[in-house]
């Protein structure tokens, strides 16, 4: 890669961190309609498990062709076409609903997922390239984290602004075709945003990445590192997608509402913000000391957010504010933990990503043996231990490739992130067939996958 001047530098992530913000917000946006789906078409759990199925298979179709149109289009143009599809399938949800058309709404599902998954395969490789291989972890946790605070905030207006308002028109009477009309406001919104920024896009400079002409990007296939990464990926959207989607039915049978359930899952994607956050600090180059109070911040923050979502509520149009301040303290607890035991594995990906792996797997037995209103905690803390997973997976899965070996790699890496629709399709025919519990043991054999990739996959060359 050709020398970059820090101005370039913060030019190139500052546009990329813009885009991860996008595609966190919109990939969120939808797992979150899931509910409101199952609502207005009166759908199985595996009928609305589709909408994840519609969204990430997207990755399976197009991620692998984006790589190689990437490399000769570059990241800029990458980037606008993937904007310009996620418009048009942002347009499309306005006829489906309006016809209460399923397959329809599942193909702009489809069109949008296939906007994203240009997004995503231009944004991974562009960041790790843009400075120092050993820094890359950090730069991919700090993007992931803005990308966390779009994924934090889509649930929440899902639930208040769409979901909330659905499930009181149909108690109050009015028909499910009705209620889903409540979701083509929030996509006609997100399309219009998503197409003006496209446009301003193709104003902007981006510093250019040059990689060793002389490697052939085809040696990528002969990496096993590669291959093993893209199934730690699989496993982690997997397993990420499917726990998130079994939060609302795992509260359901406990007796919560959906429209409580689902603003709840915002903790989950809130937590994954704040690890995401540690990582980028952590892993960073500022002093240790400007680490620490930065990081004392992020837990006082964390506290908050756990304060403010379990007690901020619209109803009848109406903000509504029922303090549940214990909530906030459980929440800096966790967000504590997730702190130390990221210190432990500060500047080894493979020790971070291998200890996180197993705290998953012991939240989900302990969400599996307690009652719901404790083992609740166990999913929603998932959140925060799912946080630095992708950009540790990724970096180890393209660590020791040369620049010009990138969009390969990624778009191979890509492809498997069809897992977030193939494991939660599979956890919503179980919840169907057995329990939203039962379920969840599939979390717990992807989280084993992602812990053998990290202490002893990623090291295999």
């Amino acid at each position: 890669m050709s020398q970059q001047s820090n101005s370039n530098l913060k030019i190139g992530m500052t546009f990329m961190a813009s885009i991860f913000f996008i595609f966190g917000f919109i990939t969120n946006f939808n797992i979150a309609m899931k509910d409101q789906v199952q609502l207005a078409f009166t759908l199985s759990n595996f009928g609305a498990q589709l909408v994840n199925f519609a969204f990430f298979i997207a990755y399976a179709v197009f991620s692998f062709l984006c790589g190689f149109i990437i490399k000769r289009i570059g990241y800029k143009n990458g980037v606008i076409a993937g904007l310009v599809l996620v418009a048009a399938g942002s347009y499309t949800f306005f006829p489906a609903v309006a016809a209460l058309s399923y397959p329809l709404f599942l193909l702009a599902v489809f069109i949008m997922a296939s906007g994203v998954v240009f997004l995503q395969t231009a944004a991974n490789p562009y960041v790790a390239a843009l400075g120092p291989q050993d820094t890359a972890p950090a730069r991919l946790n700090l993007t992931q984290a803005l990308n966390g605070v779009a994924t934090t905030i889509a649930p929440f207006l899902a639930g208040v602004l769409v979901l909330a308002p659905a499930v009181l028109a149909i108690n109050s009477g009015s028909t499910p075709a009705d209620a889903a009309k409540f979701v083509q406001g929030p996509f006609l919104v997100i399309g219009t945003l998503v197409l003006l920024i496209a446009i301003g896009i193709g104003f902007i400079k981006l510093p250019a990445i040059i990689g060793d002409t002389t490697i052939s990007s085809k040696s990528v296939f002969k990496k096993p590192q590669v291959w093993l990464g893209a199934i730690g990926i699989f496993c982690y959207v997997g397993a990420e997608v499917g726990t998130a989607s079994q939060i609302a039915p795992y509260l359901n049978d406990s007796g919560y509402a959906t429209d409580v359930a689902v603003r709840l899952s915002a903790i989950y994607w809130g937590g994954a913000m704040i690890g995401r956050f540690f990582g980028s600090i952590l892993l960073g180059n500022m002093e240790n000391r400007k680490k620490y109070q930065l990081s004392a911040l992020i837990i006082v923050f964390a506290f908050f957010v756990g304060w403010f979502i379990t007690s901020a509520n619209f109803v009848d149009g109406k903000f509504i504010f029922e303090s549940k301040i214990i909530n906030g303290f459980i929440f800096l607890g966790i967000a504590v933990l997730n702190f130390l035991l990221m210190l432990l594995g500060k500047g080894k990906a493979n020790l971070a990503l291998g200890v996180f792996g197993t705290v998953n797997m012991l939240l989900i037995v302990a969400a599996l043996l307690l009652p719901a209103n404790i083992g609740m905690w166990g999913l929603l803390s998932i959140g925060f231990f799912n946080s630095i997973m992708f950009p540790n997976i990724f970096a180890l899965g393209v660590n020791d490739l040369d620049p010009s070996e990138m969009p390969l790699a990624s778009g191979i890496i890509n492809t498997l992130i069809c897992g977030g629709a193939v494991i939660p399709l599979l956890m919503g025919f179980v919840t169907d067939s057995v329990s939203a519990k039962a379920a969840l043991i599939i979390s717990i054999i992807c989280y084993a996958y992602i812990t053998f990739f990290a202490l002893k996959g990623s090291k295999i060359r």
